[in-house]
């Protein structure tokens, strides 16, 4: 991918974007299961699967963004912006496993 100086800012303002928007994950909170059916539970599971996937995909797309030497500080954005993304994978893994837990013990065909 060739850039331009007019294109680098639009690249810049993506990668500084989602440096701030990677954090939004909420902490876990098993209780929170504990309400739910095992319908809400299966269906949790599923959006918590998506955002996983969804995250993985930004992430890839981030690693393997090409930034131009000259401009100043931008590897150090494009990895700090990586592993805000890997952290942010590693939570969602952690409420997938309470929420596979919790329908372990509530559901009966839950595997």
């Amino acid at each position: 991918m060739k850039f331009t100086p007019t294109g680098i800012l639009p690249m810049t303002a993506l990668l500084l974007s989602a440096a701030g928007c990677s954090s939004t994950v909420a902490s876990i909170s098993p209780a929170k299961y504990d309400k739910m059916s095992c319908s809400e539970l299966n269906s949790e599971l599923g959006d918590t699967a998506t955002d996983i996937s969804r995250t993985a995909i930004a992430r890839g797309k981030v690693a393997s963004t090409s930034v131009p030497t000259w401009l100043l500080g931008g590897e150090r954005v494009k990895t700090v912006v990586a592993n805000r993304e890997t952290a942010k994978i590693e939570r969602l893994q952690q409420q997938q496993q309470a929420i596979v837990a919790t329908r372990k013990q509530r559901c009966a065909s839950a595997p």
